[in-house]
């Protein structure tokens, strides 16, 4: 039995991408698996970094936020909500991070609960980088659909290769923090699907759930 998060964002609860975060939980319970969420669009996570991160203060008259975070972290001075997040990360033996490729990116929302919830002291720091990060032994995947057909996200496709896409967050969040990364799961244009051919997408997405934990980590490379 392993413990897994599932970070989610979407607008909206009837989106492929809500079927994917409500499939992913039910095929890791249905192995044994502990499964704790975040679901940040029905928790109205505030994705803004600030002085409401912390309950303590470092420096009242300049705030710089990793002086503030390791300030936190000497002195139990997060926010509970941030606390609690990062309680999930620390407790989690995969984290799942489901979501659309908005921009070539994140969406503003999970890129706002990486920004205050990946905090120095805490989480990275004082050494404690890539292979000797903080969360090494742990997992992570990014499951990600885009717009467009698999054709456009290749390597001489119309946006390039979707690896070379999702290495900002490959490599300079997860890698950097210490995790080994998975291939990510990918669904091409779901919208432009029939309800059959989105069936099937998460019937195969179950499929690699059921046997994700003898998955080995994919090499990112520094360049």
């Amino acid at each position: 039995m392993m413990n897994v998060l599932v970070v989610y964002w979407h607008p909206e609860p009837r989106s492929f991408n809500g079927a994917m975060f409500n499939k992913a939980i039910e095929v890791l319970e249905a192995e044994g698996h502990q499964v704790k969420t975040s679901n940040l669009h029905q928790m109205k996570f505030d994705p803004v970094s600030g002085r409401h991160n912390f309950t303590t203060t470092n420096d009242a008259v300049f705030f710089k936020q990793q002086l503030e975070e390791m300030h936190a972290t000497e002195h139990q001075g997060f926010s509970p909500e941030i606390e609690a997040e990062i309680q999930k990360l620390e407790w989690c033996d995969l984290v799942i991070f489901q979501f659309p490729l908005w921009w070539f990116g994140m969406p503003a929302m999970l890129k706002g609960w990486v920004d205050r919830v990946f905090a120095m002291g805490r989480t990275y720091g004082g050494g404690r980088f890539y292979q000797d990060g903080v969360y090494q032994g742990k997992k992570a995947m990014l499951s990600v659909t885009m717009g467009g057909p698999e054709e456009a996200y290749i390597k001489d496709g119309w946006n390039g290769d979707l690896n070379g896409i999702l290495r900002p967050i490959h490599r300079g969040i997860l890698e950097f923090n210490g995790f080994s990364v998975l291939a990510p799961h990918a669904v091409f244009g779901p919208a432009r699907k029939t309800e059959q051919e989105r069936i099937t997408d998460l019937e195969i997405y179950a499929q690699r759930l059921r046997s994700i934990f003898s998955e080995p980590a994919i090499h990112i490379g520094q360049y």
